[in-house]
């Protein structure tokens, strides 16, 4: 029988945190593990049947014998290059960052713990997986391994051995997955009724765009009669790695992989590529369950006529303390059949629903890197493990096309899922998945173009579109964005496309965001009563905005002038006149006038391997001409005043770009930010700044008698 003065309790008065600081005895964090002999064994001669060979952009050729031996050898480069990020991704992936780092990272921990089980991973899922899979994650961490017993100057600072099960925790290489929609805050918020002291980690603002730009370009619509594709992701400086991985199975693909994952994320192999937008759909939801005490104590939560038991589980993380052990602390933790109770509101807690099919999901970031044709890739899709990312896809057989995330929850489309939905109401479940067909798509499109750039769908190949009336409004949450239009306009201007045109459209420099808004501007100043001070005052940087084209570049002082005035309000006249005066000022103030070229400010600078860098005015920068993507450039760079500094230092937008043509013979090129390697003392530390800044792609060698007379070094892992 239900209590009705129950219902809708908040949870602190329903129940506590059970929580304990227990200082755990073992080995200390980082400390190097003794491999067996037999492991060294078996690592040596695998490690025989892989060879990899640096280019001269130190970029890493894996090959091996078997698909494994890839594997292995790739993710033994990666480690090469950069095994700490590797094992801070494996931290997050499996709830372990806070024994790294301190108390601040166990909401994060706990976050990713609530979907993330280690020991369902061990036990239950690795077991379940297809010998083919197991036998690469057990390459996979063998490979990691063997990096480590030969660098034994690497301090691992908390995984000191890699198990095969792991790989299943990080399956999906996007940035920003959909576990991040979850808030640390308000998660904070419903476990931690002690509220210790230490400041939870924040869920910092970032209003810098993040997603990606991707084309496809048919034949007909280029000058050759070959397909084409823009691989082009804005994501954090350093998120991944480039490398070539081949195998006497098949497998031949080149691309970007997410630092510790042993599949090529954004890339291509001969005949196939692909490109991945973060999408705009909604396919996470909120529920909002109304919770009830039993008689004999034990909570439920209504759903329909009736009542079900909340779920509870006992979570147990690991924290660094300030003196460098390690404690404890353990969280009593709820779920309904909906997911994970993550916060609440108005009396009711909020379950959060997402993809969880990390089998599924390895497969498909696996097996789409084979794929040979449309058909295939098509056929890998079915897995429906996909849940965060738009495809742009291009093959040699001239077929394009534009895709959406294929998890996609059929839900009634009379409620808004934005919000909390009733979790009471069966009619908010979802109801399966939605059929590949059944999705806003264009294949080979008449336009001759499919494009995304993290915008809605509906002007994906511009009149060859799918019509947002024919589909439930949770297939679009994030609009049109600055750049979208964009991209329309500059593919709607030509049907010739070369390699070299389509990387001009990435690099167009129009900044369409003040091509709209300078005129407001101007036509404010206008209306100021002639002389009126602020007009008098403003008279020079409005004659100069006036007679600016409103394109980018590396010399433009227009640009930085709008660019300080588009960072303050502009809603109203004075708004608008107010912001060009603070911006007037502020340049004047850091930078001794108010005409500075664009490059004096925003700056790229590496100065060391940190994954949180320091910036410095002091030490060496580089100019880069483009902007972030909020004003419309199609090239992002998210940059920023750092601490201490009054330069703009960038930490995201472009990183791999590429440029790939599909033929009898596949020629690509491509850049990334910095460089390869993530040691300051490599020549590829930074050896593609320039290259980076001015979008002068270097050539992939793909084939063979490409890499000839372009090898730096050639060897075995581990000799």
């Amino acid at each position: 029988m239900s209590h009705p003065q129950h219902e809708g309790l908040s949870r602190r008065r329903v129940v506590g945190v059970a929580a304990a600081a227990v200082v755990t005895a073992g080995l200390p964090t980082g400390t190097a593990v003794a491999h067996t002999s037999p492991d060294l064994t078996r690592w040596r001669a695998q490690a025989k049947r892989v060879r990899i060979t640096r280019d001269d952009w130190g970029i890493a050729h894996v090959v091996g014998r078997a698909d494994a031996d890839a594997v292995f050898g790739m993710i033994y480069a990666q480690a090469e290059d950069d095994f700490n990020r590797i094992e801070r991704n494996y931290l997050i992936s499996l709830g372990r960052l806070a024994e790294a780092e301190g108390e601040a990272e166990l909401w994060r921990d706990l976050r990713q713990r609530l979907y993330v089980d280690p020991e369902v991973l061990r036990r239950n899922l690795y077991r379940r997986s297809p010998a083919w899979l197991r036998k690469l994650m057990q390459a996979w961490a063998d490979g990691l391994n063997y990096f480590l017993a030969t660098h034994r100057d690497v301090r691992p600072r908390v995984l000191t051995r890699f198990e095969p099960w792991m790989a299943l925790s990080f399956t999906e290489g996007s940035i920003g997955g959909d576990i991040e929609r979850v808030s640390l805050t308000q998660l904070r918020a419903f476990y931690d009724d002690a509220a210790p002291a230490v400041a939870a980690a924040a869920d910092e603002p970032d209003e810098e765009p993040r997603g990606s730009n991707g084309i496809a370009i048919a034949p007909h619509y280029t000058r050759d009669g070959k397909a084409l594709l823009l691989i082009n992701p804005h994501t954090s400086f350093f998120f991944r790695s480039e490398l070539h991985m081949t195998s006497d199975e098949g497998l031949d693909v080149y691309g970007a992989a997410t630092w510790g994952q042993f599949f090529i994320y954004q890339g291509f192999n001969e005949n196939a590529g692909w490109m991945h937008t973060s999408a705009g759909v909604d396919n996470v939801d909120e529920f909002a369950e109304t919770i009830v005490i039993g008689s004999n104590g034990k909570l439920f939560y209504r759903y329909g006529d009736g009542r079900r038991p909340v779920s509870t589980k006992t979570i147990t993380l690991s924290y660094r303390t300030a003196d460098g052990g390690q404690a404890k602390r353990s969280f009593t933790t709820y779920a309904t059949h909906h997911g994970p109770i993550v916060r609440e509101l108005d009396g009711r807690w909020i379950a959060f629903a997402l993809m969880n099919k990390p089998i599924e999901a390895l497969q498909q970031s696996f097996l789409r890197t084979k794929a040979k044709d449309y058909r295939s890739y098509l056929k890998v899709a079915g897995l429906k493990a996909n849940s965060s990312n738009n495809t742009l896809y291009a093959d040699s057989s001239g077929n394009i096309a534009f895709l959406m995330p294929q998890f996609m929850p059929i839900r009634d489309n009379r409620f808004d899922y934005l919000q909390p939905v009733d979790g009471s109401d069966p009619a908010t479940d979802w109801h399966g998945l939605h059929s590949l067909a059944s999705m806003p798509q264009a294949v080979n499109p008449d336009s001759g173009w499919a494009f995304n750039s993290n915008n809605w769908p509906w002007t994906c190949a511009g009149p060859d579109s799918p019509d947002a009336a024919d589909y439930p409004r949770y297939f679009d949450r994030a609009g049109e964005n600055e750049r979208g239009p964009h991209v329309v306009q500059v593919l709607s201007a030509r049907d010739d496309f070369t390699p070299k045109a389509l990387r001009d459209t990435a690099f167009d420099s129009f900044l369409p965001a003040f091509a709209r808004m300078v005129p407001e501007l101007a036509a404010a100043w206008d209306r100021l009563p002639d002389g009126d001070p602020q007009k008098l005052r403003l008279a020079g940087p409005i004659g100069l905005l006036r007679g600016w084209d409103f394109r980018w570049s590396a010399s433009s002082t227009e640009t930085s002038l709008a660019i300080f005035w588009g960072a303050g309000p502009h809603s109203t006249d004075a708004e608008r006149l107010a912001s060009l005066d603070a911006a007037v000022q502020r340049l004047t103030d850091d930078f001794g006038s108010w005409q500075v070229p664009w490059g004096e400010i925003n700056r790229f600078q590496r100065n060391d391997g940190a994954i949180d860098q320091v910036f410095d005015d002091a030490k060496p920068s580089s100019p880069v001409p483009f902007t972030s993507a909020s004003w419309g450039s199609i090239a992002s760079f998210g940059a920023s005043r750092k601490p201490g500094t009054k330069r703009f230092y960038g930490t995201s937008g472009n990183t791999f770009v590429a440029v790939v043509e599909f033929g009898r013979r596949l020629r690509a090129w491509a850049v990334r930010e910095g460089g390869e390697s993530g040691h300051p003392d490599s020549p590829h530390f930074k050896d593609q700044v320039e290259r980076h800044a001015s979008g002068n792609l270097r050539r992939v060698y793909f084939y063979p008698d490409d890499l000839r007379g372009h090898v730096e070094r050639s060897y075995r892992p581990g000799w």
